[in-house]
């Protein structure tokens, strides 16, 4: 879709405003306007009276005729009649007074057509007088400032066009008073809607903006945008702490190495090694980022554009289609992970990327195994609810795990096996005391139930013992017997030996 009000080599775009119709609310005739600038348009509604009032203050500050407005009717105002004469009337002035003021509408004209709403130079006029007012109290008390990509598409806009800072001659709305308020600015919300915005036809997250505008921002949310859309996000680089992108992104690449679609191979700074493998490029790695939150996108992997996030402490990945863990052995800091509610049916060899995690969040994936999780040797807390894990010998992969204090395994299908706690807890063994099952507190009850579970498994494990000792002396017996009976054969019936003297036979003897 097109700018908002971008026409070619900035020219202003076509504007227009039509009555489309009316509509009878209580004992008022409401008339239905449409407005439209370039391609995007969207719809706004006023009774006769609210024309009124914008026609006196238009006479009294910009002094147009004060005939130009059709007047006022007190007998029959609502007949069907007047009404349809009435609207193209409306539709005649509200026009005319479009093609008097054809670049910046008086702001009492910009109100009552919405234009601060979606309109380009509205919408910069206005952010511009609130931040005129308000800005210097925002800054000086540290709070999130929510801006919409509308509100950032037509700064963008405005900046591309290099039209004067203050079109319409009100010093309250330069759009220097928006510049100097977003280099200063440590915490950002750009957040969008899922379809189009408001009574108009803007679809918000396919309008591109640019952030490079924001100099000193220390923590960023962006939800509901064109992650490929989005421009200048890396600029925050050296500053940026804290980083989420929601219902935006396609990939991990897409916001954390934009530039990469541009190269054949590159490199984070600071991590080159001495391969042969030619590099096209080194791209400046995230210093300062802790926290990362991408859940909520359409990820399909964990890509090597992790590379560039070395400081990451906190990871959410949740609610994408992530099947595979991989590339996060490059996140040396790791220690939070929320992988829930992805495609994962595997954790085979996850220790050899996940070493030093204490938190993982592995919830409604597909994993009915857990033998890839015996060697997190950090891990305090894991959840592996809204699984598809069968068998509680699968617990036994965590059972040993020396840190471990919370697990959560409940909407399993071991879940419903019957004394189900107990059983898990048994695993855990000396241990069953200090682990949290499901968020409920493990009682006294079924610390005695686990007692008793712990004898049962003991006594069968010195069972199998005696059996496999007897096994083995049984089979000992029946060796040792064999051998004694191969001993004995050997000397009832010994095979002739050349180093033997030979029997004479009685012809010998009959023949001396």
């Amino acid at each position: 879709m097109e700018a908002a009000a971008g026409g070619e080599d900035g020219e202003e775009p076509p504007r227009e405003a039509r009555v489309l119709g009316s509509e009878l609310v209580e004992t008022y005739t409401v008339y239905i306007i449409q407005v439209s600038v370039g391609n995007h348009q969207w719809t706004v509604k006023h009774r006769y009276s609210d024309f009124h009032d914008l026609h006196e203050k238009l006479v009294s500050e910009k002094k147009i005729d004060k005939n130009l407005l059709p007047p006022k009717k007190i007998i029959g105002k609502n007949s069907k009649s007047l009404v349809e004469k009435r609207q193209k009337e409306l539709e005649i002035y509200l026009q005319t007074l479009l093609l008097k003021f054809p670049v910046t509408a008086p702001k009492v004209l910009s109100h009552f057509l919405h234009f601060h709403l979606y309109e380009i130079n509205g919408i910069t006029a206005a952010l511009a007088e609130e931040l005129f007012h308000k800005g210097e109290q925002l800054l000086m008390a540290g709070e999130v400032f929510t801006i919409r990509p509308l509100q950032l598409f037509a700064v963008t806009q405005q900046l591309l066009q290099g039209k004067p800072t203050c079109a319409n001659g009100d010093a309250k709305t330069d759009l220097g008073h928006i510049l100097d308020f977003t280099c200063r600015l440590k915490y950002l919300k750009v957040t969008g809607t899922g379809g189009p915005f408001g009574t108009s036809n803007i679809q918000e997250h396919l309008l591109p903006f640019d952030l490079s505008i924001f100099k000193s921002l220390h923590q960023i949310e962006i939800s509901h945008c064109g992650g490929k859309l989005i421009k200048g996000l890396t600029s925050s680089k050296h500053a940026l702490a804290t980083l989420s992108v929601r219902f935006s992104a396609t990939s991990m690449k897409e916001i954390l190495v934009p530039e990469a679609s541009e190269f054949d191979q590159w490199e984070p700074e600071d991590a080159l090694d001495d391969s042969n493998c030619p590099v096209t490029a080194i791209i400046p790695t995230w210093r300062t980022l802790t926290t990362l939150d991408m859940s909520h996108n359409s990820i399909s992997e964990i890509d090597d554009s992790v590379k560039l996030i070395p400081k990451i402490e906190f990871l959410d990945l949740s609610h994408n289609g992530v099947s595979l863990v991989e590339n996060l052995q490059h996140l040396y800091n790791l220690v939070h992970l929320d992988l829930s509610y992805n495609k994962l049916t595997s954790l085979e060899g996850v220790h050899t990327k996940l070493g030093n995690i204490k938190t993982l969040n592995l919830a409604g994936n597909q994993l009915e195994r857990l033998c890839g999780l015996n060697k997190l040797y950090s891990l305090v807390n894991l959840d592996l609810s809204n699984n598809k894990i069968e068998q509680i010998d699968e617990v036994k992969n965590i059972g040993n795990l020396p840190c471990l204090e919370k697990v959560m395994l409940s909407s399993n299908p071991l879940s419903i096996i019957p004394d189900y706690r107990t059983k898990v807890l048994a695993q855990f063994g000396d241990r069953a005391s200090e682990v949290c099952l499901d968020n409920i507190v493990t009682t006294e009850k079924e610390l005695d139930t686990v007692e008793v579970l712990k004898a049962i498994q003991k006594a069968k494990e010195v069972k199998y013992k005696l059996s496999n000792s007897d096994k083995k002396i049984s089979e000992d017996s029946r060796l040792t017997a064999a051998s004694s009976k191969s001993n004995c054969s050997s000397l009832t019936v010994r095979p002739s030996s050349p180093s033997l003297p030979r029997p004479v036979s009685s012809s010998q003897g009959n023949h001396k």
